[in-house]
């Protein structure tokens, strides 16, 4: 890895916040211009003008780039890519239609099927959470930068583990796993916002036993891996990989830190 991630760092950061600018213009419109992809998705117009920013600011770096909103790439021409941008432009467009603030820009570079670079942007709160391989986890706010800490403090498990489920997902497979923390509470958030709470040290696990694609977990999981947390493939203790023929994630579990694992 022979690149100068801190200066891509800076760039897909700001390029996050013109993103966010461009949501925001049609979050408070009274038109979404909302339609329905091939898989039944709501597609919007706010979706559309961040793909267009993105693509825009990332054209005269020397990677590819794969997006949700970008045109789909065949296995292979991507196969044997060493290092490409994952990018999702609006990750929880349902959200968005909710106008309940739960949603980001996802900014991610990968390099040999994993995240070495990542910005998750939260346009309505005005979060920004950023990280770089062997550099650490930030959050950006107003200008007040704080370095991300999930580490489990002198070894001392919680009493009480905050276990992150998603609204919309609650199934068999995540009661189960959570029946193996006797001593929680449940906590809900949208989009990849899950991850950084879990970044920031303000939950301790998130079970995802339900789809997920690639562009919505790169950016946000090496923010996690930065903060001192892992990702890993549920039931295993594997890291998720990308660029797979197929982009669809397998299930998987952020952990806060790597004590918080029950086998």
């Amino acid at each position: 890895m022979n690149i100068e991630l801190l200066k891509y760092q800076e760039q897909i950061i700001s390029l996050s916040k013109k993103a966010g600018e461009a949501i925001l213009e049609i979050y408070h419109s009274a038109d979404f211009g909302i339609e329905a992809k091939a898989d039944n998705s709501p597609l919007t117009l706010a979706d559309q003008a961040a793909q267009q920013v993105i693509a825009e600011g990332l054209k005269n770096t020397p990677f590819p780039l794969l997006s949700e909103e970008g045109r789909e790439i065949p296995f292979a021409e991507r196969k044997d890519w060493e290092y490409f941008w994952m990018i999702d432009p609006l990750d929880g467009t349902k959200e968005f239609i909710k106008k309940n603030g739960e949603f980001t820009v996802n900014i991610a570079l990968i390099y040999q099927n994993r995240p070495i670079l990542g910005v998750v942007h939260a346009p309505v709160l005005g979060n920004t959470f950023y990280a770089a391989k062997g550099q650490g986890a930030f959050s950006l706010n107003k200008h007040k930068i704080q370095q991300l800490n999930s580490k489990n403090p002198q070894n001392q498990l919680p009493e009480v583990f905050q276990i992150i489920a998603s609204r919309s997902h609650m199934n068999p497979e995540t009661t189960q796993f959570i029946s193996q923390y006797p001593q929680h509470e449940l906590l809900s958030m949208g989009s990849s916002l899950k991850f950084t709470l879990i970044a920031e040290g303000k939950a301790h696990v998130y079970p995802r036993a339900a789809p997920t694609m690639e562009w919505d977990t790169a950016a946000a999981q090496i923010i996690v891996e930065e903060a001192g947390g892992q990702v890993l493939q549920f039931g295993t203790s594997e890291p998720l990989n990308y660029n797979k023929e197929n982009l669809l994630n397998p299930y998987f579990v952020v952990y806060a830190d790597a004590s918080y694992l029950i086998s």
